[in-house]
């Protein structure tokens, strides 16, 4: 099942395909989207994001987001493109935490060597974890996954490579599967857990602001290591 993001995403796409959306238009803020088509702004935010990445959506400092001008030209080259090997559709955790192993910390240095400063998406996922730490809620857990997941994300998203967006957006896909989502509840779930991996969220954060992609690369593999113990995969 694609995740909320990417349908939102895809409705807009559909909407420039039909017409009802032309290059150079102005979207709806992101409040307004979010009620139009009944998903939360994070979601929102996160599409506007992917498209952005795809070059169909730029984000203009104090004038909003817009359709660019050769959005339909960048989609019907997309649309040309071969199909090529498909990605599993279903893997262990243990296979998705090793792919994971293998790709983060590097997409995590990428980001960092793209040169310094904060990102604001990143500032406000990690505050979304903060109010979503304590695991003896249901919900809570549930948010805090969410924001980790859209964390990690945006990591791919600072990389401003759409191979290693989408690459990022089939692993996190695969997080949805029933064994992954029952593991990783039982692992925040443990009281103090939320707390730490928290922490190194914030140091993966601070070495990419810092544009120190050996840090990022160090801090992001120590932290997907600590997921792989928490889930007892080792």
């Amino acid at each position: 099942m694609r995740q909320r993001y990417e349908q939102v995403a895809d409705r807009l796409v559909e909407d420039l395909r039909r017409g009802t959306l032309r290059p150079g238009a102005r979207l709806p803020g992101e409040r307004d989207l979010a009620a139009t088509l009944g998903v939360g702004r994070a979601s929102v935010r996160e599409a506007l994001g992917a498209l952005a990445v795809r070059g169909i959506v730029e984000t203009r400092p104090g004038a909003g987001s817009f359709i660019t001008d050769d959005a339909a030209e960048r989609l019907a080259a997309s649309d040309a493109l071969p199909v090529g090997l498909a990605l599993p559709a279903d893997a262990g955790p243990d296979a998705l935490l090793a792919a994971r192993r293998a790709f983060e910390p590097e997409i995590a240095a990428l980001a960092a060597a793209r040169g310094p400063g904060s990102d604001p998406i990143i500032d406000e996922l990690l505050a979304a974890m903060e109010q979503s730490a304590d695991p003896s809620d249901a919900e809570q857990r549930r948010r805090w996954s969410d924001a980790d997941r859209a964390f990690h994300r945006q990591l791919a998203v600072a990389t401003g490579n759409p191979v290693i967006l989408a690459v990022a957006d089939h692993l996190a896909s695969l997080m949805d599967q029933p064994l992954w989502r029952q593991l990783r509840d039982e692992s925040t779930a443990v009281p103090g857990r939320t707390t730490l991996q928290l922490a190194e969220h914030r140091l993966i954060a601070a070495a990419i602001a810092d544009g120190d992609a050996a840090a990022a690369r160090t801090h992001t593999a120590q932290h997907i290591d600590r997921a792989r113990r928490f889930m007892a995969l080792d």
